[in-house]
């Protein structure tokens, strides 16, 4: 049997984290389902610990806020399945369509990690440039285990060194679009002047991830180089 594990990191989500638990709770090709609060400041935390008592959930509390690289670490880490799909917090209108969308081709061993694209956001998804950061990807738990430790202090660059470890050793990845599902900008969630001001951090935690892997940025150039030669 593949067992499928769901890793969901929450950090001030006290509006959706309910929803979300409980849509991917209901969704059968997920055997298990782990929620990290990354050190929450609103009610995300007893939203969470409330919820224990209707949903079959691992949770697990971070005493103050780590940023996402080190959530999923530890989310990884206490894990117990062969593959694994990371799920935004903030999502709405998921469903199992969606994740077997993003589970299968690993599964099928057709493609090595998944990403999917939420078709409802404010940036249309045909010619989105941020998908490659997209929070919603499946991949086996062995391929994310090497790089654990470089994960952890990464903060919002995580999706950036996941990416860049998996092209260095030309590992083989798949976008898929995710019909109906939404996801919120920033801009949708918060004041104009403070979106732009979590956008920067975002870009210089990217960057600085970017920065401190150049091992792996120089790798996955390479690659490409030589990929596109072979063509």
């Amino acid at each position: 049997m593949n067992r499928v594990s769901a890793v969901i990191c929450a950090y001030n989500e006290e509006s959706t984290i309910e929803k979300i638990l409980k849509e991917v709770s209901g969704i059968s090709s997920i055997h298990e389902l782990i929620v990290v609060n990354d050190g929450s400041l609103d009610q995300t935390g007893n939203i969470i610990e409330s919820l224990k008592l209707e949903l079959p959930f691992h949770a697990i509390h971070l005493p103050k806020n780590m940023g996402k690289g080190y959530a999923i670490a530890k989310g990884v880490e206490a894990s117990s399945s062969e593959f694994l799909v990371f799920i935004d917090a903030d999502l709405s209108n998921l469903s199992s369509k969606h994740i077997n969308q993003l589970i299968t081709p690993v599964i099928k061993d057709e493609v090595d990690m998944v990403l999917g694209q939420a078709t409802e956001t404010r940036i249309n998804h045909n010619i989105n440039p941020f998908k490659f950061f997209s929070g919603q990807r499946a991949l086996r738990k062995k391929d994310i285990l090497p790089i654990l430790k470089r994960i952890k202090p990464s903060r919002f660059g995580v999706e950036t060194i996941i990416n860049l470890h998996f092209q260095s050793f030309n590992k083989r990845i798949k976008y898929v679009n995710l019909q109906n599902l939404k996801h919120p900008t920033k801009f949708d969630k918060t004041e104009s002047h403070i979106a732009l001001k979590e956008f920067f951090r975002e870009g210089q935690q990217i960057f600085n991830t970017a920065f401190s892997n150049w091992d792996l940025v120089t790798r996955s150039i390479r690659n490409s180089i030589i990929n596109s030669l072979n063509i």
